[in-house]
């Protein structure tokens, strides 16, 4: 089964809220619970926030919908040849912002220079497989990869992949700020490539958007001052999920990806897997989905996803037969042997665990369960007093495809996020070569059972996407990546 949230979860989740009555007249309320620096922030390390901020005002050659899947942007058609290996896109008819003819040569040198610009990144890794980036006849581009690669056109969607050329912005919004705000409005039908169209104006609606604090956007969703409220998590979730909210419905993603505490530093019981994996035996998964009252959420002691589309299913989950009273007899036996061997019953502060993670109501939440929790095999948890200094990180990350490969580079030794493995990189360095889907089955489970076995990461379930949506909103649908595109939320159906 996959570990998501399960299409019931979200019937469960919802307040049973009626919508308010209003008009498509004037913009749409949007805030993401954000710094506005993140929300409005360049580069290419963004927040989710910055991501849906990107996505509006600048195109790649291939977007994300509302229900997360791929569509046409600067190119309108595609086909893959050479048994995956090659990717053909047509670009569509039209200019870049600044004037200048939307040419192959021109998104080449953007694509190169995006992906440059991801260097050092996770994303920069995900695109090792490309082998080329070729500008051919007409307005076609081909991509050529070293072996067959079915998520690359989820990749090219990602907000981090949109093409910058010359002065202006690609996508369909334009965004504008001033002392009243920030505003996102279309572009004119001709300059998103698409036909002229005399009454657009009437089908579509102005976004204003900001970024607050959890509980600000959410008491002024209650107010109703917002019309959409986006980028919830664990962290903000006892604040929707206490109510009632009178004008609007809780909406959760049935998000994939990571949630769970990384080893930032090898010291004390963190210093040998043995004993960190004891840490993560003492957890009791599925009494903190209880605790949070997530319905549908599926804890998991796996790194990978289970279940989904491109999980070979050769992982199995941890101690299936062992139960949380045998797992924690275990975890406290290596506990003591590690307190003897380091010669006493107090041995220097290596019994407490220092986590990196915010001081937010879901964050506490899980804290003082995670703190009982462990307090059963004797070890102390204590929130870090700052970044450099944690011994743990809490990891909240939405996978952007769905493939095994994604969850492993995440703890890639080249990312230097915490405790990596080196020989888990290797072998994860051999699938993008590799063509024979069987032995690239066989390499991604060795490296996921070599990542497993260094016990660097400690995973707990998948991340916890929310919003609140009003109901005469359309546009947004659930979707694996939590991502909701500003431009369909604006859209007024005809």
């Amino acid at each position: 089964m996959i570990t998501r949230f399960a299409l019931s979860a979200l019937a469960a989740l919802s307040l049973g809220l009626s919508a308010c009555d209003g008009s498509s007249d004037g913009a749409l309320n949007v805030a993401f619970i954000d710094s506005e620096a993140n929300l409005f922030a360049e580069g290419v390390r963004l927040s989710p926030g910055g991501q849906h901020v990107r996505a509006a005002m600048r195109s790649g050659l291939v977007a994300l919908n509302r229900d997360g899947d791929v569509v046409p942007a600067l190119a309108d058609r595609w086909n893959v040849t050479d048994e995956g290996r090659i990717f053909v896109f047509r670009l569509r008819e039209g200019t870049w912002p600044d004037g200048s003819e939307l040419t192959a040569e021109s998104v080449r040198e953007a694509l190169e220079q995006a992906m440059r610009d991801l260097r050092g990144t996770s994303l920069g890794i995900d695109l090792s497989p490309i082998d080329d980036v070729r500008a051919m006849a007409g307005r076609v581009v081909e991509i050529r990869l070293a072996s067959p690669m079915p998520d690359l056109l989820q990749l090219l969607a990602q907000p981090e992949l949109a093409l910058d050329h010359g002065e202006g912005e690609s996508g369909p919004m334009l965004l504008e700020t001033g002392e009243d705000g920030a505003i996102l409005s279309f572009k004119p039908p001709l300059e998103r490539g698409m036909p002229e169209d005399e009454d657009w104006r009437e089908h579509v609606r102005d976004i204003a958007l900001q970024a607050l604090p959890a509980a600000e956007a959410v008491g002024k969703f209650e107010d109703g001052e917002l019309d959409v409220v986006l980028g919830g998590r664990l962290a903000s979730l006892p604040l929707a999920d206490t109510g009632p909210l009178s004008r609007g419905t809780v909406r959760v993603d049935p998000a994939i990806g990571l949630f769970g505490l990384q080893v930032r530093r090898a010291r004390g019981i963190l210093a040998d897997p043995v004993t960190r994996e004891a840490v993560s035996m003492a957890i009791d998964r599925s009494e903190l989905a209880a605790a949070f009252n997530i319905g549908g959420w599926v804890p998991t002691t796996r790194i990978v996803t289970p279940g989904m589309a491109g999980d070979p299913g050769l992982i199995g989950e941890r101690w299936r037969d062992a139960s949380i009273e045998d797992r924690r007899a275990v975890a406290a036996g290596r506990i003591a042997a590690w307190r003897t061997a380091e010669g006493g019953e107090n041995p220097a502060d290596g019994l407490t665990l220092s986590i990196d993670i915010s001081d937010a109501p879901g964050h506490n939440q899980l804290m003082n369960a995670l703190s009982s929790q462990l307090a059963t095999v004797g070890i102390a948890v204590v929130r870090a007093q700052d970044d450099a200094s944690a011994d743990l990180v809490l990891v909240d990350r939405v996978a952007r495809y769905a493939a095994p490969i994604w969850f492993l580079n995440q703890f890639s030794c080249l990312l230097e996020r915490g405790l990596c493995s080196e020989e888990a990189d290797i072998i994860a360095a051999q699938v993008p070569d590799e063509s024979d889907p069987l032995v690239r089955a066989r390499l991604l489970a060795e490296a996921e059972a070599q990542l497993t076995a260094a016990n660097v990461y400690i995973p707990i379930g998948s991340p916890i996407r929310w919003s609140l949506v009003r109901g005469n909103v359309d546009g947004f649908a659930g979707n694996l990546w939590g991502f909701h595109p500003l431009p369909e939320l604006a859209v007024i159906p005809r």
